[in-house]
């Protein structure tokens, strides 16, 4: 990838200047996940990131089947958000999403010749960018989109738990966790945040010896932002996901949370 084309990336993903971007990627030896890295610390990305930034216009598709026991969301993009409110465009999408529930992964190529045909149609650029399906034996699938057709989830829970089944994905679509629990949150994740508030905490002079309570309190925080089960209910912040559902003798299994534009790992 060209230097350029590294500082633009750096630029959509945090908000911060392209000067500021090229400091980072130079010091980060033009390392894109490095140079993230050098700007959290630097403290640059906190005021600049804007959360709802989207790197591509397009919209997700979600279906459930009548029996809740499959699954599946898709993300489909084009160039203009113009182009994704086209009426052929949508329609395409819930085309995408009747096909990705029955083949999944090979949703992408079946369509690519009906996907070509929308192309010459709207005259943008178009792709299927990733499909997801789940499916489940004891327990049920449910899932949310957002009305904005932006941002959804689908959810698989161990048992029916009634309207809590929706309200999950409508949690996950909301809350954005990375896991259900926190022994799922990688390794090299743990230690990268920890690096991170290490950095933050003596810069901002604070002294060796009190550095590591900083950082256990920090990834506390981190776990209970970051995993589902630990995190607030939205529809009664008094309460974790991982308890109201354990009093139903019920518990997440996994999940999958889609945003149009995201950066994919």
């Amino acid at each position: 990838m060209a230097d350029m084309a590294k500082i633009k990336e750096v630029r959509e993903r945090t908000g911060v200047g392209f000067g500021d971007c090229k400091k980072a990627l130079e010091k980060a030896d033009w390392d894109i996940e490095k140079a993230l890295d050098v700007l959290r610390k630097e403290s640059a990305v906190k005021a600049a990131k804007k959360a709802d930034r989207t790197a591509s216009e397009g919209r997700l598709a979600v279906l459930i089947s009548d029996d809740q026991k499959r699954g599946a969301i898709a993300e489909i993009n084009t160039e203009t958000d113009f182009a994704a409110r086209n009426e052929r465009f949508v329609k395409f999408c819930d085309r995408v999403i009747e096909v990705a529930i029955e083949q999944g992964d090979a949703t992408i190529p079946l369509l690519e010749d009906e996907k070509n045909e929308l192309v010459s149609a709207i005259g943008e650029n178009i792709s299927i960018r990733r499909v997801a399906t789940l499916q489940t034996d004891q327990g049920v699938i449910s899932g949310y989109l957002h009305s904005n057709g932006i941002v959804g989830a689908i959810v698989e829970l161990s048992k029916d738990v009634g309207p809590i089944n929706k309200n999950i994905a409508m949690h996950v679509t909301a809350d954005s966790p990375l896991v259900v629990s926190s022994d799922e949150l990688p390794e090299q994740v743990i230690a990268r945040e920890t690096e991170v508030y290490k950095a933050q905490a003596l810069e901002m002079g604070k002294p060796e010896h009190i550095v590591d309570g900083i950082v256990k309190g920090k990834l506390r925080k981190f776990q209970s932002e970051s995993c589902l089960d630990q995190q607030a209910y939205i529809w009664d912040r008094d309460q974790t996901v991982g308890a109201l559902l354990a009093k139903e003798g019920a518990k997440c299994e996994r999940f999958v949370r889609y945003q149009v534009g995201e950066s994919l790992e």
